[in-house]
């Protein structure tokens, strides 16, 4: 199954359902064991999250929070990157990534085409690396006009010709290479802050998921991780994060130098601002007055990240503690919310209604239709997460996991915060040419057994693990996010390899600090606790010929 998760040999979720065929063939788990490991209530939480996401894109609410956000950062460069990265990251926490990064490049795109489109046309030269005017050349073909020519008309070049002074020329270039490096400046922070806002919540990625559940199957008595929680510890991660890579790409693409704040700001640039803060402005008129229905979404929307992080937030008594305890868990608080949805009506209820006998008896439309569900939900993630945890079951069922314990003897002398930084490297490399899901899932049994023989807390190797798996920013094939930018035509491989081997590095550290640091306090780290003895102790006595048997089998 990690051959085909990482070869993709077959989808993804087809994958994820071996399981269900092989296990009970090879004699390792019965069917009535696998099957319900795919619809656990971790499954039931991500569902949740995703009808959410589904009826905040189905009344626009998303765009309407980007452009608002973006309105009141400003429009600098710098400025507007940091605005694009703050809002991405934002509706990635309860979005996919996936979704967000889709629904903020056209509005990207749109703020680009309005600074770029009158006046500013690039030389072909500038635009084509070395081995493009290379190949042209060769071929006796013309340059193919890209990114700002193809926005902008013939007759409206403004740059200077070659008869034109060398100051004048040396001038434009740098313009050029301003606009240029604006652009992609823009492209490459959306996936980014996508993949870094996605790890501040439980349901923002499929990874922090497959953490809780891969927990409760190995460790059934462990109940440290829940929505609040983990958004303690993980949200000032995020806008550390978010912090420094802003940093780090405004003083790449964004012109953020020290002799800039200094230098006196050029017509060029005063007048490409005044444009972008005129169509982010028309593009927010367009969306028109706030409609009953996304006031209703929004106020819903609340209610569920509320309700998620003070059912048990573990500092103080959560709304859980007025039941009985163990009965209602963050599923029940999210599925409860999203049934609303279907209840509630998109137009502004009228009382009237009820005395007037001439009223219409149309039907009123509901926030959500469940068509919308089934057209908008990625059902292959949830398989996909059941198939991670069929295959925890079964790592554990079958003594794999006491094999590996056992096999882990050489590591017993690594100390343990450099284990964390060694394990955040391996799989924030391991993650760039593989899924992210696939990743934590091979992983995550092979660090629980390490915490095991380390004597050190679970956690402690098993989040970084699962945030680090998330930081994948060198490739275009690394992420969907990372994708989606790269097709746009406007990144080279080398500009998000350049840009993310720092971003990795900073990831890893920023990581590793928190593990050290708030993360000690929030989930207890030091100190090894009861519910991971039990498991040790169950461990240990697993026969070893059980284990021996397994792989002969195997």
């Amino acid at each position: 199954m990690a051959v085909y998760w990482c070869t993709e040999a077959l989808p993804l979720s087809v994958t994820a359902l071996l399981p269900i065929v092989l296990f009970p063939f090879l004699g390792i788990l019965p069917s009535n064991k696998v099957c319900p490991q795919y619809f656990l209530d971790t499954n039931f939480l991500f569902l949740s999250g995703l009808i959410m996401a589904s009826a905040i894109e189905e009344w626009n609410l998303h765009r309407r929070i980007a452009l608002k956000v973006l309105m009141l950062v400003g429009v600098q460069p710098a400025r507007l990157i940091l605005g694009m990265m703050v809002t991405t990251s934002f509706l990635s926490m309860w979005l996919s990534n996936t979704a967000s990064t889709a629904m903020m490049l056209p509005i990207a795109s749109a703020i680009l085409k309005s600074l770029f489109s009158q006046n500013e046309v690039e030389k072909d030269l500038n635009w084509q690396s070395d081995e493009n005017a290379a190949a042209v050349h060769k071929n006796g073909l013309h340059p193919v006009p890209t990114e700002i020519q193809f926005l902008a008309s013939p007759e409206d070049k403004d740059c200077p010709e070659a008869e034109a002074p060398l100051d004048l020329l040396a001038d434009c270039e740098k313009e050029e290479e301003y606009r240029r490096n604006i652009w992609k400046g823009f492209l490459i922070s959306i996936p980014y802050s996508a993949s870094i806002g996605g790890t501040a919540t439980l349901t923002g990625t499929a990874p922090n998921l497959i953490l809780l559940g891969q927990l409760k199957s190995f460790f059934p008595q462990c109940d440290v991780v829940n929505f609040g929680s983990w958004f303690i510890f993980a949200f000032p991660l995020m806008v550390l994060f978010l912090l420094v890579g802003w940093l780090w790409i405004s003083f790449l693409y964004g012109g953020m130098t020290l002799r800039g704040w200094r230098k006196k700001k050029s017509e060029i640039k005063t007048d490409v601002e005044d444009r972008a803060r005129a169509v982010i402005r028309e593009e927010f008129q367009n969306l028109g007055p706030i409609k009953f229905a996304e006031q209703a979404v929004f106020t819903l929307f609340c209610m569920f990240a509320i309700l998620l992080f003070s059912r048990d937030p573990k500092f103080i008594p959560g709304w859980a503690s007025f039941f009985t305890p163990g009965f209602v868990s963050d599923a029940v608080t999210g599925v409860a919310i999203v049934i609303i949805l279907f209840v509630f009506p998109s137009q502004r209820p009228s009382f009237k209604w009820w005395f007037d006998f001439k009223a219409s008896n149309e039907e009123t439309e509901p926030l959500l239709t469940w068509k919308k569900v089934q057209d908008t939900v990625p059902w292959n993630i949830i398989l996909l997460l059941g198939g991670g945890f069929a295959m925890a079951k079964g790592c554990e069922e079958s003594g794999l996991s006491a094999w590996i314990g056992g096999q882990l003897h050489p590591l017993e002398n690594v100390p343990p915060a450099l284990a964390v930084l060694l394990i955040t490297v391996v799989i924030a490399f391991f993650t760039e040419f593989a899924s992210n899901t696939a990743t934590i899932i091979i992983f995550l049994p092979v660090l629980a057994e390490l915490s095991i023989r380390l004597r050190v807390h679970p956690l402690y190797l098993m989040i970084p693990g699962t945030v680090g798996c998330s930081y994948a920013f060198m490739l275009p094939v690394s992420t969907p996010p990372n994708s989606i930018a790269f097709a746009s035509g406007h990144l080279l491989v080398k500009d998000m390899v350049r840009t993310g081997l720092l971003m990795n590095l900073m990831g890893v550290l920023l990581l590793s600090m928190a593990m050290n640091t708030w993360a000690q306090t929030i989930f207890q780290l030091g100190v090894f606790p009861d519910w991971a003895d039990i498991h040790s102790a169950n461990i240990t006595a697993l026969p070893s010929a059980l284990a021996n048997n397994t792989f002969r089998t195997l």
